[in-house]
């Protein structure tokens, strides 16, 4: 186990240093960053003079090695826009993201484990059937329009919950829907099609002969078993979800990281730009590693591969 560990984190230590090229270079992919700093008004002198200031006139690999070198220690500049320091701002708006992000995750897997789990137990019953057809509008349903509809019903037309702010758990409960039920459609088709591949397994055919209760079986060994793959998508959805909840957040007007990363690239604010891909980036390594390193705790087949 431990050396299965110690690969998989040299391999992620790899992806991340490569991130932080990329992200690094996305700032000089659309042109001279200076230009698009000056405005379209400015002058020659002062394009020269702001790439003196911030220090484009350096060669990129220099540039590149003395931002890693700020940034390992997590310091990634001033904002040019915010005129302040990049990680107070990505720190204020953060615990935002990820309160939203644990509660659409942990939404999606109570509502995607127990469907996919109940239709595979009745299949082609009305049951499984519901399920699928919930796991379609899913996966049809744009997640701005699905929040869209969620303010008009709950908030416009019943005033039961709030429509924006985070001033407390009810301003979480509409966002948290809406963003957690496009995970669910995946998370309860791969756990519906896991326990019907389980469930038809020699071992569980020779537990129900011993007389096990249905929900013993059911829950001890073959739902265990099945949810395994479950928890790699668990990993890749969270990550989706911490960086891609710029649409839910400017819905219900949540002052988050994905609002932050949002009016930084609408602003040019190159510094808070490089931040968020990069720690966006490691998050979803991060979590790719714990899922993997879970796996193979879950499945000991899969420390040898």
């Amino acid at each position: 186990m431990i050396r299965f560990i110690i690969k998989r984190l040299s391999l992620a230590i790899l992806v991340a240093l490569t991130v932080s090229v990329i992200a690094f270079s996305l700032t000089f992919l659309a042109g001279d960053p200076a230009v698009a700093l000056a405005g379209d008004g400015a002058t020659a002198a002062d394009i020269e003079a702001l790439r003196a200031r911030y220090g484009f006139d350096r060669p990129i690999p220099i540039q590149y090695a003395a931002w890693f070198a700020k940034a390992v220690q997590g310091d990634f500049g001033n904002s040019f826009y915010f005129n302040s320091p990049v990680i107070d701002l990505i720190t204020a708006r953060m615990p935002v993201t990820i309160i939203l992000g644990l509660c659409a995750i942990s939404f999606a897997l109570v509502v995607g484990i127990s469907m996919g789990a109940i239709a595979a137990i009745r299949p082609n019953s009305i049951i499984d059937r519901i399920a699928l057809l919930v796991a379609v509008i899913g996966q049809a349903m744009p997640s701005f329009w699905f929040a869209l509809l969620l303010v008009v019903v709950f908030s416009v037309k019943l005033g039961l919950l709030p429509v924006s702010g985070a001033k407390s758990w009810l301003n979480f409960v509409l966002p948290t829907i809406a963003l957690g039920y496009y995970a669910t459609p995946a998370i309860m088709r791969l756990t519906r099609a896991g326990m019907l591949e389980v469930l038809r397994a020699d071992y569980i055919r020779t537990a129900r002969a011993k007389g096990l209760r249905t929900g013993k079986i059911i829950f001890k060994h073959a739902l265990r078993n099945a949810i395994i793959p479950v928890v790699g998508l668990t990993a890749v959805q969270l990550g989706f979800m911490l960086s891609g909840s710029v649409i839910i957040e400017s819905v219900f007007a949540l002052n988050g990281a994905g609002q932050l990363a949002f009016e930084s690239i609408s602003r040019n604010d190159f510094p808070v730009v490089q931040a968020m891909i990069l720690i966006f980036s490691l998050i979803y390594v991060g979590l790719t590693l714990m899922a993997d390193v879970l796996n193979a705790w879950l499945d000991p087949r899969l420390r040898t591969s």
